[in-house]
């Protein structure tokens, strides 16, 4: 599917970077093919805009804020949070020509990132119920780009049986590339998974599973919410919780911005937020091997004999379909490549 061509998709919200990234000034990114420019307004809201003045279609990312206005770097031009060119410094004492104005989009904070939709939301973003809960903590951990496709991303994010053999480097047990209970149910907003599964304990992970045991279990609890972000719930027998939120944000047909944010029931003391980083760091390369040795472009095909016989492939059918459902209900069929 070549996603930049799916107008459908545009209106999702999607996370593109963290706040703290604007604090000195504008900054570009690429969501779904369109160039935008980022930047927090006098109230320290972010913004976002095509990121091309109407003047002489320079790149506004080049510019600088003033007064909660980004400012083109060519000719000083200032536009608002809407678009609407304010200033002209060549031409201090005339009006602004109509129509001197750049496409806006929409922009919000929450979670500690920005969140663009391109076109009107379907829906507002999702609720994290941990996000206000005093007894978890929210670490930040990654932003960066991959070579993949965001289907691709989300799939591998639900796909258990690639555990013993992608990550046997870190948790993956080879020998066991079943889990012990697999379940899925479909929602409103994709489905929810639910799965036991044995995993090893190095020593670097102790303090992150909270036991010494050389293997644990992870209890599960899943979700995934249309077209490309997952809440990956992780239990531990001791009730410590591990959650990870994943936004596989679209750039282009073949890259995604990961965007990645966890929260746990305990302490900094308990376990540094450091530590937790530099070890997913490890697991999350592992994925970014594999998955960028795929192919971006497949179809979304749900037709596959071999995945609708083996359970642990059924979230990527689940989602390749409820896919297709999308594009159908908005009069859409999947663009593929060299058609």
């Amino acid at each position: 599917m070549l996603v930049t061509l799916q107008p459908v998709l545009r209106r999702f919200w999607y996370a593109v970077m963290p706040m703290a990234m604007l604090d000195d000034g504008p900054k570009p990114f690429t969501l779904l093919g369109e160039k935008i420019v980022l930047w927090k307004d006098a109230e320290g809201k972010p913004a976002a805009l095509r990121d091309r003045c109407c003047h002489r279609t320079a790149q506004l990312s080049k510019g600088f804020v003033e007064n909660g206005n980004i400012v083109c770097g060519y000719h000083g031009w200032n536009y608002d949070a809407s678009g609407a060119c304010v200033k002209i410094p060549q031409a201090p004492g005339n009006a602004i020509p109509s129509g001197a104005s750049v496409p806006s989009y929409h922009c919000e904070e929450k979670y500690g990132y920005v969140w663009v939709a391109l076109d009107d939301p379907l829906q507002p973003l999702f609720d994290i119920a941990e996000d206000h809960d005093p007894r978890y903590r929210r670490i930040e951990q990654f932003c960066e780009t991959w070579k993949t496709a965001p289907l691709r991303l989300m799939e591998n994010s639900f796909d258990t049986a690639h555990f013993s053999f992608v990550h046997k480097g870190t948790f993956g047990q080879f020998d066991q590339p079943k889990p012990e209970k697999f379940a899925i149910t479909e929602t409103d907003y994709g489905f929810e998974a639910e799965t036991i599964i044995t995993i090893n304990n190095p020593p670097q992970s102790h303090r992150i599973t909270g036991t010494t045991e050389p293997t644990t279990k992870r209890h599960f609890r899943n979700q995934w919410h249309l077209p490309f972000s997952r809440r990956l719930g992780m239990e531990y027998p001791n009730g410590l919780q591990h959650i990870i939120f994943t936004c596989a944000t679209p750039i282009d047909d073949a890259h995604i911005q990961l965007v990645q944010w966890m929260y746990r029931n305990d302490t900094e003391a308990d376990c540094p937020a450091q530590l937790l980083n530099d070890w997913d760091r490890k697991v999350i390369a592992e994925d970014k091997e594999i998955l960028e040795s795929t192919d971006p472009d497949a179809p979304v095909d749900v037709s596959r004999r071999i995945e609708q016989n083996m359970p642990t492939d059924m979230p990527g059918l689940i989602m390749r379909r409820r896919l297709l459902e999308l594009l159908r209900a908005h009069g859409e069929s999947e663009v593929l490549p060299n058609t």
